[in-house]
């Protein structure tokens, strides 16, 4: 209830002695951030009072609590000292004494959002947090423990009918545990990578994606208010390590931070494949971040490596089942690519070109399900490349690992080893020198820099192309860890020279900047694609530690101490990551083999956990995904509407079903003020259309309705289900994905084509030769052929073997000749 007009409001009455013999200094709060919390309450209003790391100011929350059903927030502007909050507390008690004064309610360290069922408002608040990391004085922590609190006061709530799925929705709610894998930094923008931190926070505001941080919709409510960002904590879901290594004689800090996106996010059977926006499934960020250990000062230098996973970017699920542990995968054929295209310009505009694609699905399988997968995704690169400029071309390497793996895991592990060098080639990687200076944690302005040449060469231009980076492997010396022996200069970088003066307490000396990343997946991208992603940071590793003068060369063996640790690392952020998305550890074969782990024992552990996905993924999995879907605001209860529970799991795996479903008005982006938390300007646009798509794709469609057009589309018969059957030809889904059949044969055609290998942007014979894999994996190669129609031509086979033949003008003729000569010479 509102005061009557002409009454006085006791709790404004309180504060308005001391605002108005107070002068509001702007200095006071510039480069400050609240830090600790503390929340009191009166019959009509809760008062959270923040503080500063120092306490050197306050700042004070009003929230109502007489109404029901609304939420009612108001900041206070002023800015306190200590003993001026002390004396507006007293005034609050004393304007309050008639309904029970002032009380103290808890200790917080931020308010993680607001959110609302079908009855009152909830406050989500952290009440225990603990430090995990530090990254350049700014200190990481997770969250300890968490209270939630019901807004309205005791009268109001007594006048509610609360009813029973009110209390089901609420216990729902808190099954997302926060104390597991949420962390946040007050003064970090650990959503996004040290790149982005570094090369857009020079201007005094950060842009900044809004798609890791997890209590995006709770916030919302509470940021459309108060236009600030001061008294949230934005919470991002993954992992978090941060070690101290001795390399060289020297420390040094290494970070994995793993950040999952809330778009599209669930569980493994519910959440396949991709949406109608270009989200995928277990879509996840992985940063590699290092620098040297200099008590009390910056790093002198800094280097980060960022790698992405995320499901195959096509219409594809699975339906749960209880009787079947592999569940039929079911496809549906997008005719245009569509959302698949959005998806790949949505990477190109956050991380730039070139997008490498690293698949790691079957290629051959007795019934055919990923194969079937592998085939479609060959064809949607193709034919999105078509329609691109050469420079933004989608680069791929299909490769069976599951196949290759029942080999050494070492030659494995060197084969992925130099798959990565040749993406590092082409992407770069982070690095950042400077002239040390003291840094206070409240002091978040990030070194300004200043390029010689006068042209742009910001960290986030992804429009173009770094082609200067661009080095076939095939010209680079391989060593046998799969690293490349390179002590050439760094040239090929983008570089940035500073002028003679300070720029933010220190001066840059140089920088590179990553262009483009590298994309894994397998079907899960979970256990294969968590032994592809060890292999690039280790490749990553070896080339951060040489810029950083820690290393002679940019490389690190695998059977070196340092390669152990970091596969440990890495084994430990897929387990989690496998937990959160699976149910289970990953399957960690190649990684148990590495270390020497009994056969037995392997096999135990990896039979136990798919035991545990499968329970999981049968039993808990559609709860978790209706937690999920609460928490992101995903599903918004609604009087006598069907509730949560109420929907199937296919209609969870499908996602937007009808009125309850949905992600309307979420903010993609964030433009923050750094000095106060102000939020300056917020975009609502699911992708934001970039240059990554040819202009003779492009949509006009106004905003607002292209989603719906492309839904409608979709609704007439624009999408053909594709059930898996075992009686399907294999033959059709072994397919070449940059040419057909035909083409790989024609006059004057010169490629390379493997039974287990495509791509588009690799030498593949260069990588197969000077292995440790030798003659295990050159038996899985079917032709390397430099043919011309009607030329005898020298064709090498299994075990060496050479034998000339005439190509005929039939080239399935050809094929099928060439077969029966490895078969009669095998």
């Amino acid at each position: 209830m509102r005061p009557e007009l002409g009454a006085r409001d006791p709790d404004r009455m309180a504060t308005e002695g001391v605002e108005e013999g107070r002068i509001h200094d702007e200095s006071a709060d510039a480069g400050g951030y609240l830090q600790s919390f503390e929340l009191y309450e009166t019959q009509s209003k809760f008062y959270m009072i923040g503080r500063s790391k120092t306490k050197n100011f306050s700042r004070v929350l009003k929230i109502d609590r007489s109404e029901p059903s609304e939420l009612n927030i108001d900041e206070d502007s002023t800015t306190y000292s200590e003993d001026e909050c002390k004396e507006l507390l007293n005034r609050i008690h004393e304007g309050n004494k008639s309904t029970g004064g002032l009380k103290f309610v808890t200790n917080c360290y931020g308010i993680v959002g607001f959110v609302k069922f079908l009855g009152p408002y909830y406050m989500l608040l952290i009440t225990e947090r603990r430090e995990i990391g530090a990254i350049f004085g700014h200190t990481i922590y997770a969250v300890a423990k968490s209270e939630i609190i019901t807004l309205p006061n005791s009268t109001v709530q007594s006048n509610m009918t609360v009813s029973r799925d009110e209390y089901r929705y609420r216990k729902l709610f808190r099954t997302v545990d926060l104390t597991k894998d949420f962390f946040f930094s007050y003064s970090y923008h650990i959503m996004q990578s040290l790149q982005k931190n570094i090369c857009e926070s020079h201007t005094g505001q950060m842009i900044y994606e809004t798609m890791f941080i997890w209590n995006e919709f709770l916030t919302r409510e509470i940021h459309n208010r108060v236009k600030s960002t001061l008294w949230t904590v934005d919470l991002v879901y993954g992992f978090f390590k941060q070690v101290k290594l001795a390399i060289s004689g020297e420390d040094v800090w290494l970070t994995l931070i793993a950040r999952r996106s809330r778009h599209y996010a669930g569980t493994r059977y519910l959440k396949r494949g991709l949406n109608f926006d270009g989200h995928v499934a277990n879509d996840v960020e992985t940063e590699q971040i290092i620098f040297k250990d200099i008590p009390g000062e910056m790093p002198k230098c800094v280097s980060s490596v960022v790698q992405n996973r995320g499901s195959i970017p096509l219409f594809w699920s699975q339906e749960t089942s209880k009787l079947n542990l592999k569940p039929d995968i079911i496809l549906k054929k997008e005719r245009d690519y569509h959302a698949t295209r959005l998806h790949f310009e949505n990477l190109s505009k956050r991380y730039g070109n070139p997008i490498i694609i690293l698949n790691l699905i079957k290629s051959v399988e007795k019934k055919p399900r990923e194969s079937i997968l592998r085939s479609e995704f060959a064809d949607a690169i193709e034919f999105i490349n078509k329609n691109i400029p050469e420079e933004r071309s989608l680069k791929y390497l299909h490769w069976d690992l599951h196949k290759h793996s029942r080999s050494k895991a070492k030659n494995v592990l060197t084969l992925l080893g130099k798959v990565a060098v040749g993406t590092l080639k082409l992407t770069g990687f982070f690095y950042c020198e400077m002239i040390p200076s003291l840094r206070n944690e409240g002091d978040v302005r990030w070194p300004n820099f200043v390029m010689d040449d006068g042209n742009d060469h910001s960290c986030n231009n992804h429009s173009t192309s770094n082609s200067s980076n661009t080095t076939d492997t095939d010209e680079v010396d391989m060593i046998e860890d799969g690293s490349r022996e390179d002590n050439s200069d760094t040239s090929g970088y983008e570089i940035a020279k500073i002028e003679d003066h300070s720029v933010g307490h220190c001066l840059v000396k140089s920088l590179r900047c990553q262009q483009g990343v590298l994309r894994t997946n397998c079907i899960d991208c979970l256990d294969r694609t968590n032994v592809a992603q060890y292999a690039y940071g280790l490749a990553a590793l070896g080339h951060q530690l040489h810029a950083l003068n820690l290393a002679h060369l940019p490389s690190i063996h695998l059977d070196a101490a340092l390669a152990d640790d970091l596969m440990t690392y890495y084994e430990t952020m897929g387990d989690t990551l496998s937990l959160q998305y699976g149910g289970s550890a990953a399957h960690n074969k190649i990684f148990s083999e590495r270390r020497g782990q009994w056969k037995a024992a392997t096999q135990s552990q990896e039979f136990f956990r798919t035991l545990q996905r499968y329970y999981s993924n049968a039993y808990m999995d559609v709860e978790k995904q209706a937690a999920i879907d609460l928490f992101l605001g995903h599903f918004q209860p609604q009087l006598d509407k069907p509730a949560i529970w109420d929907f199937n799991s296919f209609q969870h795996c499908v996602g937007k079903m009808g009125h309850a479903f949905t992600d309307e008005n979420s903010r993609s982006f964030i433009k923050r003020s750094i000095s106060d938390g102000n939020i300056l300007h917020e975009s609502y646009d699911p992708l934001s259309r970039s240059s990554f798509i040819h202009k003779d794709l492009s949509y006009s469609a106004p905003s607002g309705t292209l989603h719906t057009q492309f839904v409608k589309r979709m609704s007439d018969s624009n999408l053909t289900s594709e059930i898996s059957k075992c009686e399907t030809n294999v033959a059709e889904l072994r397919k070449t994905p940059t040419m057909s059949e035909d083409q790989l044969f024609e006059d004057s055609i010169s490629t390379y084509a493997y039974k287990d290998w495509h791509s588009n942007f690799l030498n593949l014979d260069s990588l197969l030769s000077n292995s440790n894999a030798g003659e295990e994996e050159i038996n899985h190669r079917a032709l390397i052929v430099n043919v011309k129609a009607n030329e005898e031509t020298p064709v090498p086979i299994n075990n060496g073997f050479v034998i000339k033949v005439k190509v005929p003008t039939d080239c399935k003729k050809f094929s099928n000749y060439v077969a029966r000569e490895v078969r009669s010479l095998e």
